[in-house]
C-alpha cells in the first residue's frame, strides 16, 4: 500500500514543519467541508450538526498561523502547537462516535485529520528539539 510504503514514510518525516503545518490546516479545512456537503439525513438525524464546522475553524487558525511558523516566530509556532493539540483531542470523540456507528467514510475523514494532526504534532516537537540544540 502507498501509505505505508518506507519511501513515503521517509519522505514525509523528512517534511519542514510549515509544510505539514499546512497539510494540517488544509485537511482541517476540507474534510468537515466534504462532510457537510455530501450529508445524507437519517430518522435520528435529520440535519447536519453545526459542531461539524470545529475542525474547520481550527484549520483556519492554523493556517493563519503557517507565515509565522515559516518564518520560525516562536510565539506563533506555539500558538499553532496548542491549536494542534486541541484538535487531536477533541477529534477522539468523533472517532468513537463514528466507530460505533459504523460510518465508514466518517472514519476515513477523522482518521486523516488525526493523522495529519499527530504528523504535525512530531514535526514540532523536532523543530523544537532542534531549535534548542541550536542555542
Amino acid at each position: 500500500m502507498f501509505l505505508c510504503s518506507k519511501k513515503f514514510i521517509k519522505k514525509f518525516i523528512k517534511m519542514k514543519t510549515h509544510q505539514a503545518n499546512l497539510l494540517n490546516s488544509i485537511t482541517l479545512i476540507l474534510m468537515p467541508l466534504w462532510a457537510y456537503l455530501t450529508f445524507e439525513g437519517t430518522v435520528d438525524k435529520p440535519e447536519q450538526s453545526i459542531t461539524a464546522f470545529i475542525p474547520l475553524f481550527f484549520g483556519v487558525v492554523l493556517l493563519l498561523c503557517n507565515g509565522g511558523v515559516k518564518k520560525e516566530n516562536k510565539i506563533i509556532a506555539h500558538i499553532a502547537v496548542l491549536v494542534t493539540l486541541i484538535a487531536l483531542l477533541g477529534l477522539t470523540m468523533p472517532l468513537k462516535a463514528a466507530i460505533a456507528d459504523g460510518r465508514t467514510l466518517s472514519i476515513i475523514r477523522v482518521a486523516a485529520m488525526l493523522l495529519t494532526g499527530s504528523l504535525a504534532m512530531l514535526s514540532f516537537i523536532k523543530s523544537f528539539i532542534a531549535a534548542r540544540k541550536k542555542s
